[in-house]
């Protein structure tokens, strides 16, 4: 059997597997870092970092190329820590522990980190090459992409001097990417008073799990289901049924991620746990029906539980519940300018009790239309003022126009073409990637975004399709070579 370091192409793959021992949560990338500072020490190449901790190696030129344009390659070294219930592993300390399924890497019940490791090894691996042709190249190595792109905010002018950037983050292969959504953060908060527990209850614990998740972005489209809504909907309708007293509602992680399991605890009088079961029978069956394409390991219970000590008021309860349930989730609109491409859309990442007394509901707002993000945003905070909770919402992050006149998209795709004999696909990307902040501090950057094919991003049943590396890997090394000269 195979293992990682033995894949082809081998230099990116041997990088690949190095990178995987290393922890990198975002926010947390000191190892990776030094990692990478080390790695420029042994090839006597020049480094440096900035106070964000964002990293830059660069390379000179090899024989014969000095007189190209600088290139800047780029991509981020966090990643999304998300992990399988029943899986024990420290994203601070472990290692990733990657499997070869067939034609794709996955992970043993934890995210792979590809996004963005494979761009990262792609980078280490040229830099490391002492035979591939290049003009002089600038890796950019930047913090803290996946939970507020925070390197990118704190990259200052000056920093690389490369006109063109090759950002390497993107998850389609055949796909050459020009253009990127804006976001911002809706975070909402309510305060609760926390009540004794009536005698003579009972207690159930719902819980909702088994979900594909995904990134709130790349999969918002594909239908898949949110476990915050699914779980909400059901104590809503047994709140209004029969009443009901909420001691505890859980669920999603991060911010840019599709929530894949939630988990209530709430109390009932005695005599009515079993309608509710019945109830839930068939709003169970519902729900798989709703959601039979692409739920099918969708798992739904409800089951007796330890009685808690204490529920939450009403008032905030059936603030919370209502909120939830009427939060909007999924695709807003679509654009009218590129067919195919989510304009707008909204992801109810998590519902989490903070303290004793706090609930925290996070929400992410996007959209290529300036406009309707800020429409989005003002509709999801409504739904919780009316509800009574506080709204704070994030400055977000700017998207990047699509430029159909630019020169590296046209190297980029005849490059592709001669490599394998038709034109990759141009468009957009409804994620956020850090190019437009880029764009705001070097304005004269001509930009584009590939990478290999990943699925099921920011989840655990994330993985990368093997074959596809190699093809990106001969797109980058076939683009370098044909980057024009400096005009004189």
């Amino acid at each position: 059997m195979k293992t990682i370091s033995q894949l082809k192409p081998v230099e990116v793959f041997t990088y690949f597997n190095e990178i995987l021992k290393v922890p990198r949560p975002s926010k947390k990338e000191e190892k990776i870092i030094l990692y990478l500072l080390n790695f420029a020490k042994k090839h006597k190449l020049r480094a440096k970092k900035d106070s964000a901790g964002n990293v830059l190696i660069s390379k000179p030129a090899t024989k014969g190329y000095e007189k190209k344009q600088t290139v800047v390659l780029q991509c981020h070294i966090d990643m999304v820590c998300e992990k399988d219930n029943n899986i024990k592993h420290n994203f601070e300390k472990d290692a990733i522990i990657s499997i070869i399924d067939g034609e794709w890497i996955k992970a043993k019940g934890t995210t792979l980190g590809a996004d963005d490791g494979i761009g990262m090894a792609a980078q280490l691996a040229l830099l490391a090459s002492k035979t591939i042709p290049h003009g002089k190249i600038e890796c950019l190595f930047t913090v803290d992409e996946e939970t507020g792109l925070t390197g990118a905010f704190a990259l200052k002018p000056g920093f690389f001097t490369g006109k063109i950037l090759l950002n390497l983050d993107s998850e389609d292969e055949g796909e050459l990417f020009i253009g990127c959504a804006g976001g911002r953060d809706s975070v909402a908060t309510l305060k609760f008073e926390n009540k004794k527990t009536p005698g003579k209850q009972v207690a159930l614990k719902l819980s909702v799990s088994g979900l594909t998740g995904g990134h709130s972005g790349d999969d918002i489209h594909k239908a898949f289901a949110n476990s915050l809504k699914i779980a909400a909907r059901f104590l809503w309708q047994i709140q209004k049924k029969y009443g009901l007293r909420l001691s505890s509602f859980e669920g999603g992680n991060l911010r840019n991620a599709i929530p894949r399991e939630a988990y209530a605890v709430f109390v009932v009088t005695k005599e009515l746990p079993v309608k509710i079961l019945k109830d839930f029978e068939v709003f169970s069956n519902t729900i798989r029906n709703e959601y039979a394409i692409t739920e099918p390991n969708m798992t739904l219970t409800l089951e007796h539980c330890e009685k808690p000590k204490y529920v939450i008021d009403r008032k905030s309860q059936f603030r919370l519940l209502n909120a939830l349930y009427a939060c909007p989730h999924g695709v807003i609109a679509w654009s009218q300018e590129m067919p195919g491409l989510v304009e707008t859309s909204t992801n109810l990442a998590s519902v989490k009790f903070i303290s004793k007394n706090k609930i925290e509901v996070t929400t992410s707002q996007r959209s290529s239309v300036e406009s309707a993000k800020t429409d989005i945003v003002n509709m999801v905070s409504s739904v919780f003022s009316l509800a009574g909770f506080k709204i704070n919402v994030s400055d977000g992050y700017p998207g990047w126009k699509p430029n159909t006149n630019s020169k590296i998209l046209n190297i980029s795709k005849v490059a592709y073409n001669k490599l394998f004999g038709k034109y990759p696909v141009v468009r957009a990307i409804h994620a956020g990637l850090e190019c437009g902040l880029f764009l705001e501090k070097y304005p004269e950057l001509d930009m584009i975004s590939f990478g290999p094919t990943l699925r099921g991003v920011h989840s655990p049943s994330e993985r990368l399709h093997i074959e596809t590396v190699q093809k990106f890997w001969d797109l980058l090394r076939e683009i370098l070579k044909n980057i024009p000269a400096v005009s004189k």
